[in-house]
């Protein structure tokens, strides 16, 4: 048809983090389909962050359980980025797209899954072995066109998606504590079901509830809170890769998830776990012991040696 442009289709259908870690991938799909459009097949409430990545459509997607909105044969390339199993092969291939970027497995040809990549590499290499040019240092965003309200403020970001991730309330708070009296302006971050633990780690660093803005602030201010940060504390979530996206100093807490796998690239960013004590279970109900080990004290030291605190 006329006029038709064609489409390579992203699934991807994570969250922010997720999506963090593949921004190099998706430049990478963005320089070798000048003439396609790109969409990106997640959750809806990712738009903000995706009009950063630049050039990156976005088509609502929730998870593996229903199928891609497309007919068969409407999408020219098919990239499968969300993982390598059963599942995902399954929602890329019902796409009967003319060329598939994949993984090995299910009769599609592709690079073996390798556990012990990181993951922004991992999704360079698979478009590098299906013949595209992929940088993993590709990893920032575009600068937020919206300014934040509090500039140059300490983000002290408590929660996370599973309590495997929970540092303990006390110690986030005698960091928040700590930066507070450097100077630093602070405010605590997270989801509207992750305010009453920012509301918690407030109280005890005696900062009162003003200073948390968890479950008020949308995805683009959240973005912008974290463009112009002074630095980041926070456990291996989105938060921590915002501040990796825009080079903004943090410390990340790091639990159940492999450093190797998740951690932030080179920069002003400070890891603290205890490797050799990771239990591995991301959806565990109480901390992996690796977070555990981390004391308050370390955290505080680890601000220091970015320059955020006074010795």
């Amino acid at each position: 048809m006329n006029g038709h442009i064609p489409e390579v289709l992203v699934l991807r259908a994570l969250k922010l983090g997720d999506l963090l870690v593949a921004v190099p991938a998706l430049r990478a799909l963005r320089r070798e389909f000048p003439g396609h459009r790109i969409t990106y097949a997640a959750q809806a409430w990712l738009e903000p962050v995706i009009e950063l990545v630049g050039g990156i459509g976005l088509l609502d997607t929730h998870g593996l359980d229903v199928p891609i909105a497309r007919r068969a044969a409407e999408v020219d390339v098919a990239v499968n980025l969300h993982g390598a199993g059963p599942e995902s092969r399954g929602r890329i291939a019902a796409l009967s797209a003319r060329r598939v970027i994949s993984h090995r497995g299910g009769g599609i040809p592709g690079p073996s899954w390798d556990k012990d990549v990181h993951e922004r590499e991992r999704w360079c290499r698979l478009l590098q072995w299906h013949g595209i040019a992929a940088d993993p240092h590709d990893f920032k965003l575009r600068a937020p066109v919206r300014r934040t309200a509090v500039p140059g403020a300490a983000v002290v970001h408590p929660g996370a998606a599973y309590p495997s991730r929970h540092w303990p309330v006390q110690r986030f708070a005698q960091v928040a504590r700590a930066l507070a009296d450097a100077g630093h302006e602070v405010v605590f971050t997270g989801s509207a079901s992750e305010r009453h633990r920012a509301l918690a780690v407030a109280e005890a660093a005696g900062l009162g509830a003003g200073a948390v803005v968890a479950g008020q602030l949308s995805l683009s201010d959240f973005a912008a809170l974290a463009a112009e940060a002074s630095c980041v504390v926070s456990a291996d979530t989105g938060a921590a890769h915002l501040a990796s996206a825009y080079g903004i100093p943090s410390v990340v807490l790091f639990g159940p998830a492999p450093v190797e796998s998740w951690g932030p690239p080179p920069g002003p960013h400070v890891v603290l776990t205890d490797a050799a004590l990771r239990r591995g279970d991301s959806f565990g109900l109480v901390p992996d012991p690796a977070l555990l080990a981390v004391s308050a004290q370390s955290a505080i030291a680890a601000l220091e040696g970015l320059g955020l605190l006074m010795r």
